[in-house]
């Protein structure tokens, strides 16, 4: 099972000083920390998209490009790369891009998003969220299985005998598409035959192997092989020498994004309880010393009937850039060997 990080580009608020962290000195420590990860043994790094003032992740492809030029091993991904609001025919001439120049290390993971402002931002309609992604998804595995490409569809003008270029290192570029909890996405991703990466952020993970069951049991229903009904997982994790120092660092930050967002959506405040809770053996947190990491892991695995690979969600607009080298550091150098 590979072990990977994730990361939104959260602004941070340095805890010790209290220091707002720019946007420009955030971007030269994200590169860092990528480097690290590629240098301690953390199997890959994903960039996810959002479009709000408090991420500096709009632009993925770009981010992912500089960390290529200056990795050699990891896998970059998106995490995810919000496929309704942008063009396929870009988004492959980009991640084409991006796997020249990573010599065939790109991992494009596309989704819906779970925010909604990039819909307004690119003048789309929220009513068409569904259709928007299907008909964009499509086209997506058109330009990559063919070089020339003629297609029709609502939401783009249509494209006859059209090449698109370049072509990327690996034949086919690996394109995984990102799910929350409804069943549709599971049975669509199993039909296609495209491998599923699995965002969890609260709850059991365990209640989520109806829906893995789901989608390898409409995927093999499509004639599918097995072997290409990958499983993935996005949850939040964090790592310290300590578990009780790795829930002290984290806890601030997830208690200010997730009291933001609750404000936004009408939910209740957050709470140390609620966050303990998410911590502990069947939370879905992956949270503390690299032996409790380590194990967590592997028992989430099995919960689901075995995964291809898991990243740790380690966005935290408190946590300083020291705490993040410190937590990949621990995730490559000791929970990737323990899981492996």
């Amino acid at each position: 099972m590979h072990v990977g990080v994730d990361n939104f580009v959260s602004a941070i608020t340095d805890p010790a000083t209290g220091r707002v962290v720019g946007p420009e000195e955030r971007m030269q420590d994200l590169l860092d920390e990528i480097v690290l990860a590629d240098q301690s043994g953390v199997h890959a790094f994903g960039i996810g998209e959002h479009h709000r003032p408090e991420f500096y992740d709009s632009a993925p492809v770009v981010v992912l490009a500089a960390a290529a030029a200056r990795t050699t091993r990891i896998r970059l991904a998106s995490a995810v790369l919000v496929l309704s609001a942008a063009d396929p025919v870009r988004v492959f001439q980009e991640f084409s891009t991006l796997d020249l120049i990573a010599h065939g290390r790109t991992d494009l993971v596309v989704g819906r998003g779970s925010f909604t402002e990039a819909y307004p931002l690119f003048g789309l309609d929220l009513r068409d969220y569904a259709s928007l992604f299907e008909e964009k998804l499509d086209l997506l595995l058109r330009l990559r299985a063919s070089e020339k490409v003629t297609w029709s569809g609502r939401h783009r003008p249509e494209l006859v005998d059209q090449g698109v270029y370049p072509r990327p290192v690996q034949h086919p570029l690996p394109v995984w598409v990102g799910v929350g909890g409804t069943p549709e996405s599971f049975v669509r991703a199993g039909l296609l035959g495209l491998p599923l990466v699995v965002a969890i952020i609260g709850g059991e993970p365990a209640r989520f192997r109806p829906l893995v069951d789901l989608y390898r049991r409409a995927g093999a229903e499509a004639g599918h092989a097995p072997e290409t009904l990958r499983v993935g997982l996005h949850l939040p994790g964090f790592v310290d020498h300590t578990s009780a120092a790795a829930r002290d660092a984290f806890f601030p930050g997830w208690f200010e994004m997730m009291g933001r967002i609750g404000r936004e959506r009408g939910f209740a405040p957050p709470n140390r309880a609620q966050f303990e809770q998410q911590a502990g053996p069947d939370g879905a947190f992956v949270i503390g010393d690299p032996g409790t990491v380590a194990g967590k892991l592997t028992r989430i695995a099995a919960s689901l009937g075995g995964v291809e690979r898991i990243s740790l969600q380690m966005t935290n607009p408190q946590t300083s850039h020291a705490s993040l080298m410190r937590s990949i550091e621990l995730l490559g150098s000791a929970v990737v060997p323990a899981v492996a």
